[in-house]
């Protein structure tokens, strides 16, 4: 059973509550201190190509595989060859293996991964190295790998890594710097930072300017900032939304931005599974309140192929 993303993670006051937050201090020293270790002993093994890491400095969706995407899109435009590479969080296959949209489905090889592959070439490999390698015997030029600044498998010519730049009095990208479980932190942040190439700042659509005490956090690390929008216009009508990803409040908050007509939102942990329970009371649910489903392209992938041409 996939868990949700805590939201107290993200506040900066302590909640839930100071004692909560003591009792797994301990726990966070312990992962904080594995991370250090392993990042400190392993000597990086290269590929035959350049490789982009897409990285972050927490748990929880931050919005790396939009980047991902206009990474792959941007390359290719210029010219390049260029292949994704993912882990493939929530698949069963270890690979390396190029995902294969019409033989593939999310149980195998991620959710990501199979997004991104309806565009893209995209390899999932548990061993990040091989998957490079392999990519690059397959003619990439360049690859991008989303997720891995903490692994020091594979040698990163780039290391970028994406911030939620969305900020608001009680929620924070970092919450109150804790690292993992007492907060959404990887890694301290200055450990991240001293291997970080370039911070890219993720907005909302309707956020004017990101928050100047969030961008002091960076020092001299090269801040880009980028914003997330819709690919199209919201769907017409009232809806009922949707979504398992890191933070899915924050699609219930895009769709109202873009002007949809949200009348209920249910949130679920990212990666998860849709049973056919669970498809049942969203289609109830929309038909309580005749509406629509609308829900991300993520989420759309992993829903049986029979259940997509509802949404």
């Amino acid at each position: 059973m996939k868990l949700a993303t805590p939201r107290w993670w993200y506040r900066r006051d302590g909640a839930p509550s100071p004692l909560t937050r003591a009792l797994l201090t301990p726990l966070s020293w312990l992962w904080a201190a594995q991370t250090a270790r392993r990042i400190a002993r392993t000597q990086p093994r290269g590929a035959d190509c350049a490789v982009i890491c897409v990285g972050n400095f927490t748990v929880g969706g931050v919005g790396k595989t939009p980047i991902v995407r206009e990474l792959l899109l941007t390359l290719t435009q210029r010219g390049r060859r260029a292949h994704g590479l993912s882990r493939g969080y929530g698949g069963r296959l270890k690979g390396p293996v190029q995902v294969d949209p019409l033989r593939h489905a999310a149980r195998d090889v991620g959710d990501e991964p199979l997004m991104l592959a309806q565009d893209f070439p995209i390899w999932v490999s548990r061993d990040r190295v091989l998957g490079a390698r392999r990519a690059a015997a397959a003619g990439a030029e360049v690859v991008v790998m989303d997720d891995g600044h903490q692994n020091p498998d594979l040698r990163k010519t780039l290391s970028l890594v994406v911030v939620d730049g969305e900020t608001r009095e009680d929620e924070w990208p970092f919450g109150d710097g804790k690292v993992f479980p007492a907060g959404p932190m990887r890694e301290p942040l200055a450990a991240s930072l001293a291997r970080t190439d370039a911070v890219i700042v993720l907005l909302p659509g309707d956020l004017p300017a990101a928050d100047p005490d969030l961008l002091a956090l960076f020092g001299d690390t090269p801040v880009l900032i980028a914003r997330l929008e819709p690919a199209t216009p919201p769907p017409k009508g009232r809806q009922v939304g949707f979504a398992g990803i890191g933070k899915p409040w924050k699609v219930e908050r895009a769709l109202k931005a873009a002007g949809c007509h949200l009348v209920d939102f249910a949130p679920y942990p990212d990666h998860g599974e849709y049973d056919e329970a669970t498809l049942t009371f969203l289609a109830e649910r929309a038909a309580t309140y005749s509406a629509g489903l609308v829900t991300t392209e993520k989420d759309w992938v992993r829903l049986p192929p029979a259940r997509r041409n509802r949404l």
